[in-house]
Formats: structure tokens, C-alpha cells, sequence
């Protein structure tokens, strides 16, 4: 399946769903009601073809940052955190976490 697809079919997954309301009711925060407007959300980075790109769902299409590699991306991530958090320096509305494959030289 394309992306579009995949988003279609994902909307219409009721088991996916489902799983999902019990995911989100299982933790120690109160879950809004469906209706309220928050300003909490995930973004993720990734390099893609020598380019930082973030990957934000309130957007409609991902966002360049610039060139970026593996071997550089934790940098040119943080890079782009720190100017969000400049935007607003007094949130504590703010979590990072890094997902990554240990690489063959690390010990």
C-alpha cells in the first residue's frame, strides 16, 4: 500500500482502534475528552537521502531541516530542538526520545 492507503486503512481499523483507547486509558494521566484542543503531539526526525527531515502530523508534508547523515543526525537533531525550545523557554510541556540501532563498532 502507498502512505495514503495505509492512512485510509488505518482510519477505518476498528481492532486498531480499540487497541489504541485501551492504550491510552491504561496510564496514570487522565485521558481528555476527544473533543478538547490540546498542544501536546509526537514529532519524529529522520534522515532520508543525505536530508533531516521532521515528521510532524499537524503538518501536511514533512519538513526539511537541511542536509544531515547518520553519522550526524543526533547533532542536527538537536540543533533543531534547541530552536524550538528557544520559542518557548519556559514549557516543562517538552520530552525527547531517541530510537536507535546499536551500530557493529559500539562496545
Amino acid at each position: 500500500m502507498d502512505p495514503m492507503e495505509r492512512a485510509l486503512f488505518l482510519e477505518k481499523d476498528t481492532e486498531m482502534e480499540a487497541a489504541h483507547l485501551v492504550a491510552a486509558s491504561a496510564g496514570d494521566t487522565e485521558t481528555p475528552d476527544i473533543n478538547t484542543d490540546v498542544d501536546t503531539h509526537f514529532i519524529c526526525f529522520s534522515c532520508v537521502g543525505g536530508e533531516l527531515y521532521e515528521l510532524d502530523g499537524r503538518k501536511s508534508q514533512p519538513t526539511s531541516h537541511g542536509p544531515s547523515s547518520p553519522s550526524s543526525l543526533l547533532q542536527d537533531v538537536a540543533k533543531v530542538i534547541k530552536s524550538i525550545i528557544q520559542k518557548n523557554p519556559n514549557s516543562m510541556n517538552f520530552n525527547v526520545i531517541a530510537l536507535s540501532r546499536k551500530s557493529s563498532g559500539a562496545s
